[in-house]
């Protein structure tokens, strides 16, 4: 990809990324941990209504001959450890690495000690004195590129993501959406409401519904703009060599700042931008220390939570399925060891 592209297009969506994650308050660490913590699913259901609306369109643009869908290959123990320790990290760093990344344009100093933890992580990981217990953990491979409906075919998956992606957004429309709209019935109250455009998209935060769907529609623009993935772990590697090297920063380093940008615009047009420090410092060593966990889970699942789940379950990847499930557990023990082991 052409420096040029990358530079204008990856900010672009960066920053469109970066906006509607701050206005959405979108995190999936929040989103796992509330489920258990205090019963709540309306950052869940957002990121539900992602899977979907990413399915039907990469399925869409797959069958257009626009992109490639590349699921990763099946490597299990990498996915069950990697997904695990990756689960762990985002609950220990307050974020996953979508949400920390977009955190740091709202001037939280934890979630950048986060992000410099991650990159740090990731680099022993890849390329580091670690590389080797990655690639052990890595040497297991089933299979080519093993879908939830068997190996990879440039036909049959687009079909059976289509078919997916549709029957979620019907049912969740069921389930979710027309016992919303029967509600606002009841109470004489608009379905949509045009009064305030202006302070609905720039000051108010999003509803759930508005933020998943946003959420699908703009990674899948930037897998379309890159035809591949998002990975919010290796654009930070891409700064760190860009500062540390005489490397040019391309894609996902630019996909990074342009997160941050579109974070800052959000959060400083509502008011909300404030640099904001942990009072004590175990707290900034609990978000390094999450952040190195994150760093090292994503590279060796080959993938954080936005390249897992947000890529690699829409492509109906059993690899990133795996990864994702193990995530949600880890967030969910330390969730639980945390905040609610000591009050039973």
């Amino acid at each position: 990809m052409e420096f040029w592209y990358s530079l204008v297009a990856g900010l672009i969506i960066g920053a469109i990324f970066g906006f509607i994650l701050q206005r959405g308050r979108f995190c999936m660490n929040s989103a796992f941990r509330d489920i258990i913590f205090l019963k709540e699913y309306r950052l869940a259901k957002a990121v539900t209504i992602s899977l979907a609306v990413l399915m039907v369109g990469l399925a869409i643009f797959a069958f257009g001959g626009v992109i490639d869908l590349n699921p990763n290959p099946l490597k299990p123990i990498a996915a069950i450890v990697g997904g695990l320790i990756f689960g762990i990290g985002m609950v220990l760093a307050a974020g996953c690495a979508s949400g920390t990344t977009y955190r740091v344009g709202e001037g939280m100093m934890g979630s950048f000690i986060a992000a410099v933890g991650l990159t740090i992580g990731a680099i022993m990981t890849a390329m580091g004195p670690i590389v080797n217990a990655k690639n052990n953990l890595q040497d297991l491979t089933v299979g080519t590129k093993l879908t939830l409906f068997g190996e990879f075919d440039t036909t049959l998956t687009p079909v059976f993501m289509l078919i997916v992606g549709i029957i979620g957004i019907v049912l969740m429309f069921f389930f979710w959406g027309w016992p919303a709209i029967k509600k606002k019935r009841e109470l004489n109250d608009s379905l949509i409401k045009f009064g305030n455009f202006k302070e609905a998209t720039f000051k108010k935060g999003y509803p759930w519904w508005v933020t998943g769907i946003l959420i699908g529609l703009i990674l899948t623009a930037g897998y379309v703009a890159s035809n591949g993935v998002i990975c919010i772990p290796g654009g930070w590697m891409d700064i760190h060599l860009w500062i540390t090297t005489t490397d040019s920063v391309m894609w996902a380093g630019f996909i990074i700042f342009g997160i941050i940008i579109g974070s800052f615009v959000s959060a400083y047009i509502a008011g909300e931008f404030k640099f904001r420090v942990p009072k004590d410092g175990f707290t900034l060593f609990k978000q390094f220390i999450g952040g190195g966990l994150m760093g090292f889970g994503a590279v060796t699942a080959m993938g954080c939570n936005v390249t897992n789940i947000l890529s690699g379950i829409p492509q109906l990847s059993l690899h990133s399925i795996i990864t994702g499930a193990f995530i949600v557990m880890g967030c969910w023990i330390v969730a639980y060891l945390l905040f609610m082991w000591k009050q039973e």
